[in-house]
């Protein structure tokens, strides 16, 4: 049991998450947009509020529990649809550059320097500056967030893994290269995959978080948790828990996977597993 604590905690801590984004709307009878003037600012039921708004509301008299639980709905399936196509792209082509070392190969890898040089922060600003804000464009610029480090950890594993016995058996006994990639090279370097994915989510979702804080992100009449993050700062002198409440569930969310993605590596890799 105490093995697997790294990996029950963290686990208990997503879940939670998880269900509030699925089944908090269960909580309240109110809309995530709907707005009521007179009850601006209500503070919430543990500051002395009543149970008609259990979280408070916001400056336009909006239900904080409503809004919370759509925002995270927004946030992790933002982050998470970013990542998977991240991941995606990162795999395929960190395969490629592995089993074509020629001009395509050295395209990839300058293409992997280029990005890892470049803080992703700026290159996201200046694409939302440039192109304009849309849902379309923001989800594409999560989506392309932490390709490289896919590509490089898949490139590296996937050119150790072309020397090995099997590998080699298959290539010499006319195994088509792409079929070989997917049936040998794939399963080897999955694991590292795996692990990656739950190091790269809490990032985008901190990169959605920082773009909707800005006001880049999300627009309203959509709401996300960094909206919502952005939208209490100003408040927090006399409403401090329209700021304090959505950063406490971006902190939760980001910690708990952080300490799955360490706990998965630790098992799933070999030269850290202890004896």
């Amino acid at each position: 049991m105490r093995a697997r604590l790294p990996l029950i905690v963290p686990g208990i801590l997503l879940s939670l998450v998880i269900l509030f984004a699925l089944f908090g709307n269960m909580l309240t009878e109110h809309s995530y947009d709907a707005s009521n003037l007179l009850d601006r600012n209500r503070p919430p039921v543990f500051l002395g509020g009543d149970w008609k708004y259990p979280l408070g509301t916001d400056g336009l008299g909006r239900d904080l529990l409503a809004r919370l639980v759509f925002g995270t709905r927004i946030s992790i399936g933002l982050a998470f649809v970013g990542t998977i196509i991240g991941a995606l792209v990162g795999t395929v082509l960190g395969l490629i550059a592995a089993r074509m070392q020629n001009f395509v190969g050295g395209l990839i890898g300058a293409a992997i320097d280029l990005q890892a040089a470049i803080p992703f922060m700026i290159v996201a600003l200046a694409a939302l500056a440039i192109l304009g804000n849309s849902l379309v464009l923001f989800v594409s610029i999560l989506s392309i967030y932490g390709w490289e480090t896919y590509a490089r950890l898949v490139r590296g594993n996937a050119l150790s893994a072309h020397t090995l016995p099997f590998v080699e058996a298959a290539r010499t006994i006319g195994v088509s290269p792409v079929m070989i990639d997917v049936r040998h090279i794939l399963p080897t370097v999955l694991n590292v995959v795996v692990v990656q994915l739950t190091l790269n989510f809490p990032q985008t979702i901190l990169l959605e978080t920082g773009l909707s804080f800005l006001g880049l992100g999300i627009q309203p009449p959509l709401t996300s948790l960094g909206q919502l993050l952005g939208e209490g700062r100003d408040s927090l002198s006399r409403a401090w828990w329209l700021s304090v409440l959505p950063g406490t569930l971006i902190f939760v969310t980001t910690l708990s996977v952080s300490l799955l993605g360490d706990a998965l590596r630790d098992r799933l890799d070999p030269t850290l597993r202890r004896q």
